[in-house]
């Protein structure tokens, strides 16, 4: 398989509503997306997102390495996905973020070509699970705003078939994020719920949360401490609590991933693409997982469009059980690029909605360039 042009698109999409996280807020989508054209006329779609916070990566920096990629990308006969990270590697060190975009749009075409659905791709590799039909992955619902607004959006959605939830901490006092999550609790009795600090507590404000009569009832807690924390602080707040601790920030692939469980540090995580590196290193890491009987999130970045939301739900279809939901974050869009986005039934995401080939959605043109950022245009190689 061969790559004769590539067009890279910078966008920036409105978000619904600005979105508050304990260290920035977020008002639009600024993410990159990447189309590839092999030699029989096949197009493959990439996307990555700017995360200054958790990859280092802005616009022009992610801009810049998917670029330098590609360019090295033209002269490759790609053939086995599980060697692209390795090819990646040879000529880019770091730069996950890079790396997923190019390897998406790839595997995008690969399995074009193979005539499979990724999805189906990725679960070839499980024997276990290759015979069985995929289940519906259930999404999970970002909570932000005033109390009442999260309690108003938390009963309009669970209406609509919504059982997973993330409480965005941090910003307040801990005294008003423990009543938020107590209040929350109270209307959410039975679901699965889960706060994500963002590194934004101090390890000794983070055991108090999770020893607190308040938080008792989440499902599981979120990055509450800052990723450069030493070892021994993340399991001492594993050992001192009694909710799951997940992390997210902290982990960016398989490696770090077996540091955490060898020090009996992690009770789940939360698996970006961007932060993996592409799709086969976070399928690795989501084995990982449940091998170890740990709790898994699927997430993409504040906010995808439905491209790297349909990439990264076959890893859920992929592996059998997302048991701590999947942040499919387009929801939160003004509006999506693709041609058929991917939407909420009842609660969950069903593989009926991917296509039968592919990653399984596909971006309009003239949609994506309607939201290309402001000051830059389509690069094409």
């Amino acid at each position: 398989m061969k790559i004769l042009r590539a067009d890279i698109y910078p966008l920036s999409i409105p978000l619904i509503e600005p979105i508050k996280m304990s260290r920035e807020i977020v008002v639009d989508a600024k993410t990159v997306l990447l189309c590839l054209t092999d030699e029989k006329g096949r197009q493959g779609w990439g996307e990555a997102s700017v995360a200054p916070l958790m990859t280092g990566e802005t616009l022009d920096s992610l801009i810049g390495s998917i670029r330098y990629l590609v360019e090295k990308s033209l002269s490759i006969d790609w053939l086995e996905p599980d060697n692209f990270a390795d090819t990646f590697s040879l000529f880019l060190y770091s730069n996950a973020s890079a790396k997923s975009c190019v390897e998406m749009a790839l595997l995008d075409l690969y399995t074009q070509e193979a005539c499979v659905p990724l999805w189906q791709y990725l679960r070839s590799r499980n024997k276990s699970l290759n015979e069985l039909p995929p289940t519906a992955i259930p999404l999970l619902r970002m909570l932000g705003g005033s109390l009442e607004k999260e309690l108003s959006d938390a009963k309009t959605f669970r209406d609509l078939g919504f059982r997973h939830w993330k409480i965005k901490i941090g910003s307040p006092s801990l005294e008003e994020d423990l009543h938020r999550v107590k209040m929350l609790c109270d209307s959410l009795a039975g679901d699965v719920i889960s706060v994500d600090a963002n590194c934004a507590l101090t390890l000794t404000d983070a055991i108090r949360f999770c020893q607190s009569e308040e938080a008792s009832r989440l499902t599981f807690v979120e990055q509450l401490i800052p990723a450069d924390l030493s070892m021994d602080d993340f399991a001492l707040l594993k050992n001192s609590s009694g909710i799951p601790i997940g992390l997210d920030e902290s982990i960016h692939g398989v490696a770090e991933l077996e540091q955490f469980i060898d020090a009996n540090a992690i009770g789940g995580a939360s698996l970006k693409l961007i932060k993996t590196g592409g799709i086969i290193k976070a399928l690795e890491c989501a084995k990982l997982l449940s091998e170890h009987k740990l709790g898994l999130n699927l997430a993409c970045k504040i906010a995808e469009t439905s491209l790297s939301a349909a990439a990264t739900a076959s890893i859920g279809f992929a592996t059998g059980e997302v048991s701590w939901g999947f942040s499919m974050s387009n929801q939160y869009l003004k509006f999506d690029v693709c041609d058929a986005p991917l939407i909420a039934k009842h609660g969950y995401l069903e593989v009926s909605q991917l296509a039968s080939t592919g990653i399984g959605v596909t971006p309009s043109i003239n949609r994506v360039r309607e939201v290309i950022a402001k000051g830059y245009s389509v690069i094409q190689c």
